[in-house]
């Protein structure tokens, strides 16, 4: 542990403690910026995992997360947020956090090195190999992250490794490595810092990058959201006008025969054709909104 990156003290403010607040709270704010300069330098190798990952969830695969503490909650986080921006179905983005459900609020002691716990979770999975998964770890040195990788691996699953520190194991472990090497933390060694923010930075830019490759995106728009709340169903409606030109009338009365699915709806108007044929094209196209209205 002592040689990686994310254990130093940081040398740059061995006197943090004794700082006005004013200047505690820009230091901790700079230090942030490294995030996004690390999830830069890792840009290729999450573009090889992104082609990589799309042509088997394509087939019919899933998008496994796997971690423990700070890592795995961000994890669990993606793996929510994919379904009501996306409509990707939940059943196909489960998340194992070592510990359990427990371990969403309270630290669970020993649950990150237990092994047997992580091969049994995978198991529990049934990873084929259309799915994916994804395995994160600030240190890159996590037990339970580590064992699951096999797990997985042996099942033919692709693996993709995230940690914050370079030629770890868990890099070694995966057949894809990302590495977002923050360097020290601020508050030395609390990786909930800006390793955890490169992770955040990291898992939002994959995940939304395979959902534009499995066509959830039209332009530069989230045309296959899920409308489950106000909030939503107004986006829904921002959505299907800036896809179409259509009126907000036109664009309810399409919204409301297409049961609020902005991606039925934008095809029924641009192409002029009624809710069914609308969805016959776009089961046709993969759920391509282009290849729909070619």
């Amino acid at each position: 542990m002592s040689t990686l990156h994310t254990e130093q003290p940081h040398p740059d403010h061995a006197g943090l403690d004794r700082y006005d607040t004013v200047t505690l709270v820009h230091a901790l704010v700079a230090d942030q910026a490294r995030a996004a300069q690390a999830v830069q330098a890792s840009g290729a190798d999450i573009a090889r995992a992104v082609d990589a990952a799309a042509p088997r969830l394509r087939a019919g695969g899933r998008l496994i997360y796997v971690g423990a503490g700070t890592s795995g909650r961000l994890g669990l986080l993606d793996s929510v947020e994919l379904n009501p921006t996306f409509s990707w179905p939940r059943e196909r983005s489960p998340a194992l956090l070592a510990g359990g459900e427990r371990a969403l609020f309270v630290a669970v002691e020993g649950a990150e090195d237990n092994c047997e716990a992580a091969v049994a979770d995978m198991v529990a999975a049934q990873p084929t190999p259309n799915d994916v998964v994804l395995l994160l770890a600030a240190s890159g040195t996590t037990p339970y992250a580590i064992a699951a990788a096999g797990a997985a691996r042996s099942a033919g699953a692709l693996t993709i490794g995230m940690a914050n520190n370079p030629g770890t194991p868990l890099l070694a472990a995966c057949e894809i490595a990302i590495t977002l090497d923050t360097g020290p933390e601020l508050i030395s060694g609390s990786t909930r810092l800006k390793a955890g923010t490169a992770q955040k930075i990291a898992l939002n830019t994959f995940s939304s990058a395979v959902m534009v490759r499995l066509n959830k995106v039209y332009g530069n728009l989230m045309v296959d959201l899920r409308a489950t709340n106000a909030k939503l169903a107004q986006r829904a409606l921002r959505l299907t006008i800036a896809a179409t030109g259509a009126d907000e009338d036109r664009a309810r009365t399409a919204l409301q025969a297409s049961g609020q699915r902005v991606k039925v709806a934008v095809v029924m108007l641009k192409a002029g054709i009624d809710a069914a044929s609308a969805e016959a094209r776009l089961e046709a196209a993969q759920g391509s909104v282009h290849q729909a209205l070619a």
